[in-house]
């Protein structure tokens, strides 16, 4: 039997500024986006985080569903988070309402009771869910997920922007990050975090970095340039002669509308790829198709760029391309 996904994180509207000065209403939030994204590749998926009452709550937790993904949270009084987005040359920038809103509204240990009544998965959470104080709740069911046997993803996903200490902010994201058995992260993030040498030539180096963090599988994204994944040096395969694996590829070449939510659908098809073959645990597995879970992904992430908002491709629409 194929591992779940669990996601905890950020669900929102994305409200997109036109050029008239009028706002957009797109379904959004970086995890939510990934558990359609996983999903939506026949992955079993669940979501933690609660969804509001309101309008904007039930259109999320609708899409969710169509996607095949499952709520597994009571629903809040409390409203819908907000994004504003601005899009620039394709690339989004934003700025988020976030306080009182229902996705920040549960309770770690009623999470971590949830956990305990099924079998260990994969808990991928990350983005907005590593910004102080949310953190320490975050922090609690991870830990407590780990020491049950779960596999920890986790998407970096930096939005320093709405930081209101962002030294605190760093530091919180690097504590989860040497949580994570599964981690991904961007040029931009690593960037912020203030590394150097950040560019495409450079990949290995970077994820030895967060290898040495304690990651066992690492995902680096260059955006238009493209992407690479990386396994831990304890990895070994029937056709890796050196104990590690790596793949890097180009992103394919299509006519962009925006590039929200390519991350998402990246990240959410590795861990559809992962948990669909049974990789979890199974790290000679993974390593031994490295390249396919990665041509899959940027395939995704493309295909998505085609579309306005986060519009990640079905298994059937993927197969049709």
């Amino acid at each position: 039997m194929t591992a779940a996904v669990w996601v905890l994180g950020e669900a929102l509207m994305d409200c997109v500024a036109r050029a008239d000065g009028s706002l957009q209403p797109l379904l959004g939030g970086s995890p939510f986006n990934l558990a359609c994204a996983v999903a939506l590749q026949g992955a079993d998926v669940g979501y933690l985080s609660p969804f509001s009452t309101d309008v904007f709550g039930q259109q999320l937790a609708a899409k969710l569903n169509e996607s095949g993904a499952k709520a597994l949270s009571p629903t809040s009084p409390k409203p819908t988070s907000l994004a504003v987005v601005n899009i620039l040359d394709g690339q989004p920038s934003y700025g988020f309402y976030r306080d009182g809103v229902a996705d920040r509204d549960y309770n770690a240990d009623d999470i971590v009771r949830l956990l305990k009544q099924h079998p260990p998965g994969v808990l991928h959470t990350g983005s907005l869910m590593a910004m102080p104080p949310e953190h320490h709740k975050v922090m609690h069911v991870i830990q407590f997920a780990k020491a049950m046997g779960w596999t920890i993803s986790i998407d970096v996903n930096l939005r320093t922007r709405v930081a209101y200490d962002l030294p605190a902010y760093l530091q919180a994201v690097m504590q989860m990050a040497r949580m994570a058995d599964w981690l991904k992260a961007s040029d931009e993030d690593m960037q912020l975090l203030g590394w150097t040498d950040v560019h495409w030539d450079n990949t290995d180096a970077l994820a030895a970095q967060w290898l040495a963090l304690g990651c066992q599988r690492v995902a680096l994204t260059f955006g238009a340039q493209g992407a690479s994944l990386h396994m831990a040096s304890d990895v070994s395969s029937a056709s890796t002669k050196t104990h590690s694996a790596h793949a890097k590829a180009a992103a394919p070449t299509v006519q962009v509308v925006d590039t929200v939510g390519a991350g998402d659908t990246f990240w959410g098809s590795c861990l559809a790829d992962w948990v669909l073959h049974d990789t979890v645990g199974h790290d000679d597995v993974a390593a031994e198709r490295l390249d396919s879970t990665l041509q899959r992904a940027l395939k995704a992430a493309a295909i998505n760029c085609e579309r306005v908002g986060c519009q990640p491709p079905s298994s059937e629409e993927f197969a049709s391309r």
